[in-house]
């Protein structure tokens, strides 16, 4: 049972079909700027190491061990007993249970990951679309949905705004369901094995 909630929470989290395009609304100028400080945030970084806390959307909590190389990498290595890993490698997102030995991979673009993960990445391409923006109480939301069906999911990107970092991201699926990723203890431009970004099934459970 718990496997198929972890299985569950990690194709909530990492491999919903995404397909985002320009955004339906208009900004407001305070929210133009958010939209622009998160642009600038997410492309300044290179590299990140952090620890994250997940939450369930059945109240469970998991944590683990984040690693982004940007572009196109990411590593969220859970900690023990929770035998799951996520690795994008540039070109997919593969989510492994590292007690079965078993890989599923999905194209990185289709993925929310791959909005974070994206080179230069623009609210305002054509590849993108916006949601909603939620400035207040020292925080910035941004949303963003699939394209042609807003009811299959959305992902929102959480910045603290004094100072302007990334605290967390939200995933709701199509039930309505949502997982939560809050990252703390962060630390950008740490130099990063490029293994990290490769799955080797031989491998897989190892933490670094």
């Amino acid at each position: 049972m718990k496997r198929i909630i972890f299985r569950t929470a990690a194709l909530s989290l990492g491999l919903l079909v995404w397909a985002i395009t320009a955004p339906a609304f208009a900004l407001t100028g305070a929210e133009s700027a958010a939209v622009e400080k998160a642009e600038n945030y997410l492309n300044a970084i290179k590299t990140m190491q952090a620890r994250f806390l997940q939450v369930n959307p059945d109240g469970s909590t998991l944590e683990g061990d984040l690693y982004i190389a940007r572009p196109g990498k990411m590593r969220l290595v859970y900690d023990p007993p929770t035998p799951m890993l996520m690795v994008a490698d540039g070109a997919f997102l593969i989510y492994v249970d590292t007690e079965m030995n078993d890989a599923s991979h999905i194209n990185l673009s289709d993925t929310p990951a791959g909005l974070l993960l994206k080179d230069n990445l623009s609210f305002s391409d054509s590849d993108v679309r916006l949601g909603g923006v939620k400035l207040g109480a020292g925080m910035v939301e941004i949303t963003t949905s699939m394209a042609n069906d807003t009811a299959a999911g959305t992902l929102t990107l959480v910045f603290s705004d004094a100072p302007f970092e990334l605290r967390q991201w939200r995933v709701v699926d199509a039930q309505n369901k949502e997982v939560a990723v809050t990252i703390f203890e962060a630390r950008r431009g740490v130099k990063l094995d490029s293994a990290l970004f490769r799955y080797d099934a031989r491998r897989s459970g190892e933490r670094d």
